[in-house]
């Protein structure tokens, strides 16, 4: 069965990303962001997704998750919070924003492959964030950036890990679906 499993750092769109990928005809599993790797595995998921959530990355108990999930082989996608944590934990640098995004931005695609595959140059995101990528860990590319995002989406295309600061769940941001399936 193919199965997705999304990890919730406490978004309030969580339910949002299953009901996106239920309508994709992909069942969808929630579970909290503290659960055990152990149980991560057992799912066999056949991709995983990092929910947003309203912490920083570095609030002293901000949510984490054992790094060695993206070790597993399986593709993982960092929406917002998720992203964040991504780059933290892969080596990046994460830091609050001198401008605060919230609503609509242009997004401009860098890189057409993969994630964002047939989509046009631009496309209306919906961005909800205080803090932004400063700096990428190894391995990782840009393929979005916004007026004030540097890094809207990145990838390490070698290991399937796909994050963008901007949030594909929701009818706001234009081909969102597209980009989740």
């Amino acid at each position: 069965m193919n199965k997705v499993l999304i990890l919730d750092f406490g978004s309030q769109y969580t339910q949002l990303i299953a009901r996106r990928i239920r309508e994709l005809n992909v069942y969808s599993v929630i579970e909290p962001c503290t659960v055990d790797i152990e149980k991560i595995r057992k799912h066999k998921p056949k991709a995983i997704i990092l929910s947003g959530g309203p912490n920083s990355v570095y609030d002293k108990h901000a949510p984490s998750l054992d790094k060695s999930l993206y070790a597993m082989g399986v593709p993982v996608l960092g929406i917002c919070y998720g992203m964040q944590l991504t780059m933290k934990l892969n080596g990046g640098a994460v830091q609050a924003s001198d401008k605060r995004e919230y609503g609509k931005a242009v997004m401009y695609i860098d890189d057409h492959k993969d994630l964002f595959y047939t989509l046009p140059a631009r496309v209306v995101s919906w961005m909800s964030h205080g803090d932004s990528t400063t700096k990428l860990p190894k391995g990782f590319e840009k393929i979005a950036h916004t007026e004030h995002t540097g890094f809207a989406a990145v990838a390490d295309k070698k290991r399937k890990i796909y994050c963008v600061q901007f949030h594909p769940e929701v009818v706001h941001t234009e081909m969102g679906t597209q980009i989740i399936s």
